[in-house]
């Protein structure tokens, strides 16, 4: 540990992604090993496929942190700008809207988006936490209205507006994150992000895993048959550990780290059963893949834990933590 601290900081996030990057090599190779086997069992077959495909979808995540980190604040804001707006596509193709609905939506996709990431890039904090619950819920419905289309008004009024609220604000608070200057922590926003995506990477695995080893009551068997409280405080416990483990990482004490692990990896797998709940009602199993027509890549499924579970631990991180 002293020598790690005695790293410049460039130095010691670039350890961090040689790290990352060669143990996502491991196991990919074995991976592939693995799949060299042959197999009838469909489930067993079915559980590779969908293995490659989320490791496929960390590869993508990774190299995307590091092209963040690598191109500077300007950078980093431009590339979660856009993640966000492929989000944000994936909600809306799979929503139901009218006509009446396209000026919300070049509202929604071309004016607050872009507001939103200017103003995170900017550390323009003030706004940047009340253009989207304030201005933006006051200007959806209106522009909506002049569209002169009263079928389903509320409901696709809200669509849009939780679209937003979801892709938009929580995807903005992590090049926030890595803005935020701590006293004796300054350049070090990477890693800061990177905790927050391993802690609920790690309650989701978790949850998951909890739920298809221990038979428990389904809290909400139409929406998850997976989730339950048992799965959801083992989730929230494991993504408490994964914190306490990386809390050399952080501005954080360890008992501060391992709470504030726990505290965004149960935000981020309620806000997957949330995004399950939407799922549902949109008729489809996943945001993208072969059974849908809108050219949706799957994106949402693998961000949304993230979206819900950024903007709780970035306001919490400031208002507990920063002078």
């Amino acid at each position: 540990m002293g020598a790690l601290r005695g790293l410049s900081v460039t130095q010691q996030v670039g350890l961090l992604f040689v790290v990352l990057f060669g143990l996502l090599a491991i196991v990919s190779a074995a991976s592939q090993i693995r799949s060299l086997r042959e197999t009838d069992d469909a489930r067993e077959s079915e559980r590779r496929q969908r293995f490659k495909r989320d490791l496929g979808a960390v590869w993508i995540g990774a190299l995307a942190f590091w092209v963040a980190w690598i191109s500077g604040r300007v950078g980093a804001t431009l590339l979660f700008a856009v993640l966000s707006f492929i989000a944000l596509r994936e909600f809306i193709t799979l929503t139901h809207t009218r006509r009446a609905d396209h000026r919300s939506l070049l509202l929604a996709f071309f004016v607050i988006l872009p507001a939103q990431f200017v103003l995170a890039g900017a550390q323009g904090l003030n706004l940047f936490m009340v253009l989207i619950p304030v201005y933006s819920f006051l200007a959806i419905p209106v522009v909506s209205a002049l569209g002169n289309d009263p079928q389903r008004f509320l409901e696709r009024t809200a669509k849009i507006q939780w679209g937003i609220m979801v892709c938009v604000y929580g995807m903005s608070h992590a090049p926030a994150l890595l803005l935020l200057d701590f006293p004796g922590y300054t350049g070090r926003g990477a890693f800061l992000v990177f905790y927050l995506v391993m802690v609920v990477a790690g309650a989701y695995i978790a949850q998951e895993s909890i739920s298809r080893r221990l038979r428990s009551l389904p809290v909400a068997r139409q929406i998850s048959r997976t989730f339950s409280w048992r799965a959801w405080f083992g989730g929230a416990f494991a993504a408490g550990l994964v914190g306490g483990l990386l809390y050399w990482a952080t501005p954080f004490k360890p008992w501060q780290a391992v709470a504030m692990g726990a505290l965004a990896g149960a935000i981020g797998t309620l806000g997957d059963l949330v995004m399950k709940a939407l799922k549902r009602d949109a008729g489809v199993r996943h945001w993208g893949g072969k059974a849908t027509v809108t050219g949706a890549v799957g994106l949402l499924d693998r961000v949304a834990p993230l979206c819900f579970a950024a903007p709780v631990f970035y306001h919490v991180v400031r208002r507990l933590f920063l002078p």
